[in-house]
């Protein structure tokens, strides 16, 4: 490792070096855009030389999941350490080398919830982007009542063979694994007879068809499982436990939507972008809700960041990351409200010279719906966070 990580100032000074040496021109453009993302897998195209060249070296150093042990492919820092890691990447305006369910969801859950052959078996393909997860939660009768799937694995000795049906999979044609709630005691009550598996898309009886959605394209699909052979040392946890560990990484899951998404302005403030296209801000009106969005982004950016302090121990953000979804994906929506109020009829052409603003604010519909709702957010705000009676 080529960083001291005895002394922060050292630190940083070996940090900022290192990305002088290492990190492509080309991937530092601050494009946080769906396109430029680099989600890696089996089948993963790189869009450029300079896309590889980036995850490779941050992967040969574990910066591709810094606070990650470096024994399962990440970089060993603490909290403090990946702060000042991502500080110096907004100073130069560096992409991330690498996003995916299985940095932001799966590898939490894994680290702790899996046994030690787990990890050493799944993490450092994940750091490496050399395996692409997808996210088998959601059901057609099973969408905010999560605990209701009745996806079955019938118990075949050293093997579960599981039928049934997911939806809403996002990237699930794409993806090469599953991380899957699959019930494996059907006569358990709902929240005690499920299971947490990992599973092969290639495996036989895996099919996935894509969904369209009003905005033109979407990453979601239907995912069928059909007789499919799951091996009994791929499920992770206590088998008929998967319910700890679904809820642990639905914490991960809207900690990660809270963000906002990377979308148009991801990161940058909504009134110079305004600016940037063209709006005139001596406008009063557009000026302040332009202001108040950056100032309530800069607050859930904040609060963010001393929840994630607060569950360095490893605790995780627990309930209280509903109450981060519900604010960063709400403020996403009124974002995406201003662009197209400010760009009046302009914004509404499908495919324009800054890319189609309608999509963009059509697909903020969903931060709102997936991981839960904003009313079932509400909901647990109210009585874990608040403790308010039912």
């Amino acid at each position: 490792m080529p960083f001291d990580t005895t002394n922060p100032e050292k630190f940083r000074a070996d940090i900022r070096a290192w990305l002088a040496e290492n990190c492509p021109t080309e991937m530092q453009d601050g494009d946080s855009t769906a396109d430029s993302i680099c989600w890696g897998g089996r089948n993963w195209t790189f869009q450029s030389d300079a896309q590889k060249q980036w995850l490779n070296v941050c992967a040969e150093n574990g910066l591709t999941c810094p606070t990650w042990p470096q024994e399962y492919g990440g970089a060993g820092f603490d909290r403090d350490q990946e702060k000042i890691w991502l500080s110096e990447l907004g100073r130069i305006n560096a992409r991330l080398p690498l996003q995916s369910f299985g940095i932001w969801m799966l590898g939490p859950a894994l680290l702790h919830f899996g046994s030690h052959e787990q990890k050493l078996h799944y993490l450092p393909p994940i750091t490496r982007g050399e395996i692409r997860w997808c996210q088998g939660y959601s059901e057609p009768g099973a969408g905010s009542d999560l605990a209701s799937v009745q996806s079955k694995g019938e118990d075949q000795g050293d093997h579960w063979v599981v039928n049934g049906q997911k939806v809403w999979t996002s990237y699930a044609d794409k993806a090469d694994w599953i991380f899957a709630l699959i019930r494996t005691d059907k006569d358990a009550p709902k929240h005690k007879g499920i299971s947490f598996l990992l599973f092969d898309m290639q495996s036989e009886g895996v099919s996935t068809r894509p969904i369209k959605l009003i905005s033109g394209a979407s990453p979601f699909c239907e995912t069928f499982f059909d007789d499919v052979k799951v091996p009994k040392d791929q499920i992770v946890g206590t088998e008929n436990r998967g319910w700890d560990v679904a809820k642990y990484l639905l914490t991960h899951e809207r900690e990660m939507i809270s963000g906002g998404g990377s979308g148009r302005g991801a990161g940058r403030s909504l009134a110079k972008v305004l600016a940037d296209a063209g709006h005139d801000l001596s406008e009063a009106s557009l000026r302040s809700e332009a202001i108040a969005c950056d100032i309530e982004e800069m607050s859930v950016a904040l609060t963010i960041e001393r929840y994630k302090d607060q569950a360095a121990g490893g605790k995780g953000v627990g309930d209280a990351s509903a109450m981060l979804k519900y604010a960063g994906t709400e403020l996403n929506k009124r974002k995406h409200e201003l662009f197209m109020s400010a760009g009046g009829s302009e914004a509404l052409q499908w495919d324009g010279a800054t890319g189609s603003l309608p999509a963009d604010w059509l697909r903020t519909k969903a931060n709102s719906i997936e991981g839960g709702t904003s009313e079932v957010m509400l909901s647990i705000i109210s009585k874990r966070v608040l403790g308010l009676p039912g």
